[in-house]
């Protein structure tokens, strides 16, 4: 097999794409074989899935093979579940947010993907940092907590196909919310792509990112969060629900933020900018 750097876009894709169809064939098998409840079994084809996406990430040695399954797991299983379940208003609005928010998530990745000789800076960054350690960090830290996270956000769709759940006002709000996020996450991904385009290694201070330091962070934050409280105002009681929701936000507010701003401040003028706009909310400090 040629070394990652020497494979093109094309075949990576086609490469991916063999790997993505394997893991998701396993995924189906032991979801269907499983005696236990739809949840776990969910969660433990979940987690196959991921193992064997893993597995070759560290045969090309770049853990960027994974970045896809954050959007196409949550797409993928929507579909399969719909497929087979009686549909409430409830469950179509889901499906309808979920699919939008997957396939632009999905066609971002695509768009900035150059091939399995390109590996996502952090990642890099990870191995640096870790060293010897980095093979248990990259499946714990950068494939299974990822994807526990994922399946805690998704759940509660899944939870509201199988107790077929109904919508109500508060909900249909909250899915609202969750539709104008992801739109709100598209016009930031077609702002930093233009101008990356035209500013090659500058800062971003035009459009969303004038109010948002991080506007494609706040729009995921509230996509999910929009899709937990629908299914919460529906079903009044299960905390848990929201658990996907509020990780997820953790996440961003400890891992990704701090990561993305230092890699950021390395650029003239960051201390300015940081310090005339805010980290999420789209509001310019007094």
């Amino acid at each position: 097999m040629p070394k990652s750097g020497n494979i093109d876009r094309k075949t990576s894709f086609a490469v991916l794409a063999g790997v993505y169809l394997l893991a998701g064939i396993a995924g189906i098998l032991l979801f269907r074989s499983l005696p236990f409840s739809y949840g776990l079994n969910l969660l433990l084809a979940d987690v196959a899935a991921t193992i064997i996406i893993f597995l070759f990430s560290a045969l090309f040695r770049n853990a960027s093979v994974y970045d896809p399954y954050w959007s196409v797991f949550p797409l993928a299983a929507v579909i399969l579940f719909a497929s087979r379940m009686r549909l409430t208003m409830l469950n179509v609005l889901h499906i309808g947010a979920v699919c939008l928010w997957g396939f632009r998530l999905t066609a971002n990745w695509a768009y900035t993907f150059h091939g399995l000789g390109d590996q996502d800076w952090r990642y890099t960054l990870l191995e640096q940092k870790t060293g010897k350690w980095y093979p248990a960090v990259n499946l714990f830290g950068i494939h299974l907590v990822p994807t526990l996270i994922v399946y805690l956000c998704f759940l509660p769709v899944v939870y509201a196909m199988v107790h077929h759940l109904h919508a109500n006002l508060p909900g249909c709000v909250c899915v609202t919310a969750s539709v104008c996020a992801v739109v709100w996450q598209g016009i930031a991904d077609y702002q930093m792509h233009a101008f990356r385009k035209a500013h090659h290694g500058e800062l971003l201070r035009e459009g969303l990112w004038t109010y948002s330091r991080h506007p494609n962070y706040l729009g995921e934050i509230v996509m999910w969060w929009g899709i937990g409280l629908s299914v919460l105002f529906a079903s009044p009681g299960p905390l848990w629900l929201i658990s996907g929701a509020l990780v997820n936000t953790l996440l961003f507010l400890f891992v990704s933020i701090p990561l993305a701003d230092e890699h950021q401040s390395r650029k003239a003028g960051y201390e300015e900018y940081k310090a005339q706009t805010r980290m999420l909310l789209p509001f310019r400090p007094r």
